[in-house]
């Protein structure tokens, strides 16, 4: 029930020109997820849930006040229309709490840090789908130098928070942030990028999140000795996460390329700049990641348990969003 509420309410967002109908979609998604998320029975899975909902509830409220403040000064209910200043800032606001987006940014990686790692991918991936595609049609009236400086902001805080990080959750959820900022940045000049960026991230984290699963890591200690199950599969989780951190020869760097790209198009060179350089960030704490995944041999006077070798088969899915995250570049545009 809550997986089809979930696809439902999604699509009733993404399929809206109503105000009201978008905002009845994100309720269906937030209300559906909830059990999901509470799912386990453990504290943090419960005081996760409690987080998600209470943000959550404030970021739909916010968006249902923007829209009836546009609707009261200018009789419009469509998405499109929207038009008035002060809604306009609201939309901003309700929309990047709904996404996690600096500075409102806080809930998202203790959520994601309390819940599976499969609910974790669906709040990474399939939960910011229906906020994107309202920022994407609602784009052409938003404020530039707002959503810039958010953008910069969160590129900035997702590569500086993440660094202290040993949760290999929180610390997706920091890359998830980055990201954000890189879909931000760009929404106002070339909305179809976005979509692109949105689309490869989801692949990627996909790919890692599951290969994670299959490997049963949660943080960097057991990621250190994870490498005897499947080596294959360290070997592969190893070159999606340089994906994720946008490295040339494979499937991430394709986004940062065209955004970068679009922005000095637009005359944005310095913000092009920044931005390059705060992926540096972003690329350390993946590094790091991969370092733990497959290069390095963890001392062996340590008495820790040696992992078996699983015969467990690696699923099909697994394997293909693996092998599309690190061999998507040459099919660039």
């Amino acid at each position: 029930i809550s997986i089809s509420s979930l696809i439902l309410g999604t699509t009733i967002t993404i399929s809206s020109n109503h105000w009201m109908m978008a905002w009845t979609g994100l309720e269906i998604n937030t209300l559906a997820i909830l059990p999901l998320i509470s799912k386990p029975h453990h504290p943090r899975a419960i005081e996760a849930a409690t987080k998600y909902f209470l943000v959550q509830a404030a970021a739909s409220t916010l968006l249902l006040f923007s829209s009836t403040t546009n609707a009261l000064f200018t009789g419009q209910w469509d998405i499109t229309q929207l038009t008035h200043p002060t809604s306009c800032l609201l939309l901003t606001t309700a929309i990047s709490i709904k996404l996690g987006l600096v500075p409102f940014h806080f809930w998202f990686p203790e959520v994601l840090q309390g819940s599976s790692l499969m609910t974790s991918l669906l709040l990474a991936t399939a939960m910011k789908f229906p906020p994107i595609s309202l920022l994407l049609m609602t784009s052409s009236s938003l404020n530039h130098t707002l959503l810039t400086t958010m953008a910069i902001a969160s590129a900035a805080l997702g590569g500086w928070t993440g660094l202290n990080q040993t949760q290999v959750r929180k610390i997706l959820a920091f890359s998830s942030i980055s990201h954000l900022g890189w879909m931000t940045i760009i929404i106002i000049y070339n909305p179809k990028l976005t979509l692109i960026t949105f689309y490869l991230y989801c692949m990627m984290t996909a790919a890692t999140l599951l290969t994670l699963k299959t490997t049963k890591i949660l943080k960097l200690s057991t990621m250190m000795t994870a490498w005897t199950k499947i080596p294959s599969l360290s070997a592969t989780l190893m070159l999606a996460l340089l994906s994720l951190a946008g490295l040339p020869p494979l499937t991430g760097f394709l986004p940062k390329w065209l955004i970068i790209q679009e922005l000095t198009k637009q005359e944005m060179t310095p913000t092009a700049t920044i931005i390059a350089l705060l992926s540096l960030l972003g690329l350390f704490f993946y590094l790091r990641l991969a370092y733990c995944a497959t290069i390095t041999l963890p001392p062996n006077s340590s008495n820790y348990m040696k992992q078996w070798r699983t015969n467990k088969p690696v699923s099909t899915l697994t394997a293909t969003l693996t092998a599309m995250t690190i061999t998507l570049l040459p099919f660039s545009p």
